[in-house]
């Protein structure tokens, strides 16, 4: 019988043809359904083991589906997010569009609003860290909204977190704006480049929340178009986006009434987020 070390091996090299992360992929996996740490798992290499459900899952991540769907959950800015096909897997360059957002209610409280939350991650990590702060999080997609109010419930943050339903600011219900911030990882996958994405994302992923028009921008447009009127005076909107876009989406926002227009970049050194604030009374 093969030791884990050995079954890892052998996992690493059958991954290498579907993966750019094919260690880091099979490390996953085997920690999963060994329970243990991944930085634990160098203890149980010498071991002899079967590993059923290592082998399932390999089959299924030789199939192209992404290591998050078939773990069930990911972490996301150090919370543990349940996961599940076709809503959008949480990305850590997401995470940065989480610190522009809290470094601007850090310690005070505040009302925020999440357009297009998917799995929840960032308005469950807006809500866990900024302690004071009432996080408003919508979705046009119902079985989204209700796996973020699985792990709103997950991390006991129900009591300061609302879900709601519609097409960005069409969900919000009467009188439940201004927001002291908004934030939004929004489509913006230009409609030419989706055959050009990974098979993991082409084939697993909600199109959905990935493609917005020619270029990428249509549903940024709309966002930065209603976001004034929903934000209270030095009230910030952040957004991401992809590669190339922060130009366009500075003038956007200009154009729009927003002052002081920044951008965060990743750690790839992308130009990630964009954020702005209304003017200050």
């Amino acid at each position: 019988m093969a030791t884990v070390g050995q079954r890892l091996d052998a996992a690493v090299r059958a991954l290498a043809d579907v993966s750019e992360s094919p260690r880091d992929d099979a490390e996953f996996m085997l920690a999963h359904v060994l329970g243990v740490p991944r930085s634990q798992l160098h203890t149980r290499f010498d071991q002899q083991a079967k590993l059923p459900a290592f082998d399932s899952f390999i089959k299924r991540r030789l199939k192209h589906e992404p290591v998050p769907y078939i773990l069930g959950e990911w972490e996301f800015y150090s919370l543990d997010i349940e996961v599940k096909a076709p809503v959008l897997v949480p990305r850590p360059e997401t995470e940065h569009l989480v610190e522009v957002v809290l470094e601007h209610v850090e310690g005070r409280p505040a009302r925020v609003l999440e357009i297009g939350t998917g799995t929840g991650c960032v308005a469950v990590a807006i809500a866990a860290y900024a302690t004071q702060a009432q996080v408003v999080a919508t979705d046009i997609n119902p079985a989204a909204l209700t796996l973020a109010s699985r792990n709103a419930k997950h991390h006991g943050l129900t009591r300061r977190m609302e879900f709601r339903k519609g097409d960005l600011f069409a969900a919000l219900a009467p009188g439940e704006a201004p927001f002291d911030a908004i934030c939004s990882n929004p489509p913006y996958v230009e409609s030419g480049q989706m055959q050009h994405l990974s098979p993991s994302i082409r084939k697993y992923e909600d199109p959905q929340a990935l493609v917005a028009g020619e270029d990428g921008l249509d549903v940024i447009r709309r966002i930065v178009a209603g976001a004034t009127q929903h934000l209270v005076p030095g009230g910030l909107l952040a957004l991401e986006m992809g590669e190339g876009h922060y130009a366009t989406v500075q003038q956007l926002l200009i154009d729009a009434g927003f002052v002081e227009p920044e951008v965060r970049c990743d750690l790839a050194g992308i130009q990630r987020i964009a954020y702005a604030k209304t003017p200050a009374p």
